[in-house]
């Protein structure tokens, strides 16, 4: 397995073999099971995979966030290599971002809603970072996780808008026993943030319960996810949303189709979480 911060290298490794197809895995390091289901998908449909390991600065809004990201890249390059990765890219902000840096991609109306709202100029890092990425690779196929539905949304239309000739592949969210959406954030969680972090899990299934029983309207289904939250002393909300899976925005009246989704704070730490109802596959 080829680990390297070095573009030239990555750019080498990919082109020595133009015949292949190349999955990539992007992520930001504290990898876990999420990842590593996406890393196994990528491994079981192409002849080689990449990943890459960068704290994207320019995609947190808060300086503290990014200084509090785990880093552990070591680690991480060790559960990669035993899961057969071909290379990891582990970039310094400054090979990613040279001196005299001025380019960005701006997605416009599906980055506005939900955590575009909340974190502003959020989405312009992820795809200015994602675009990077695809150019340096040029994968086959880019894999994603459903936890961030809305950043996978986005870069599935960026994908589109810009042609880039690749397949965007959405996973599924991996979840601990107890429901948890799996993140690296949950590693900043103290013991009782932990156990209350479940709230978000239990206030989506609490609304597919609503549903499964006949409930069709976008209010109830938000106002049942608020109940529950608001049963947690630890929980402050920072949004919930019932909004339509593919343009996001937020639901009036009855849903056929909805994106269930919330971002909340445990303490000083911002989970977010998901759910789809009503369409092919899901309740």
């Amino acid at each position: 397995m080829l680990v390297t911060p070095f573009l030239h290298e990555v750019r080498a490794a990919r082109w020595a073999e133009p015949g292949l197809t190349w999955g990539l895995v992007p992520t930001m390091g504290a990898l876990h099971e999420g990842h590593l289901s996406l890393v196994r998908r990528a491994r079981a449909e192409n002849d080689r995979v990449g990943v890459s390991i960068f704290v994207n600065p320019i995609q947190f809004n808060r300086p503290e966030d990014l200084a509090s990201y785990p880093r552990q890249v070591e680690r991480d390059c060790e559960l990669l290599a035993a899961e057969g990765v071909d290379v990891v890219w582990t970039p310094s902000e400054a090979e990613m971002y040279p001196p005299g840096y001025q380019t960005y991609v701006t997605v416009e109306e599906i980055t506005r809603p939900l955590e575009g709202a909340a974190r502003p100029g959020h989405f312009r890092g992820v795809t200015t970072v994602v675009a990077k990425l695809f150019n340096v690779f040029q994968p086959t196929r880019a894999y994603f996780g459903q936890k961030d539905a809305q950043q996978a949304a986005v870069i599935r239309q960026m994908v589109r808008d810009l042609a880039f000739n690749l397949e965007v592949v959405v996973c599924p969210i991996v979840r601990e026993p107890d429901g948890l959406a799996m993140s690296s954030r949950n590693l900043l969680l103290k013991a009782d943030e932990r156990r209350a972090a479940t709230v978000l899990y239990r206030a989506l299934k609490a609304a597919e319960a609503a549903w499964q029983g006949g409930q069709r309207d976008a209010e109830a289904l938000r106002a049942t996810m608020r109940a529950v939250l608001a049963g947690e002393p630890l929980a402050r909300v920072d949004y919930v949303s019932a909004a339509d899976p593919v343009t996001l925005t937020e639901l009036d009246g009855a849903a056929t189709h909805v994106l269930l989704s919330m971002a909340v704070f445990i303490g000083q730490v911002r989970l977010i979480d998901n759910l789809v109802l009503g369409g092919e596959g899901s309740p």
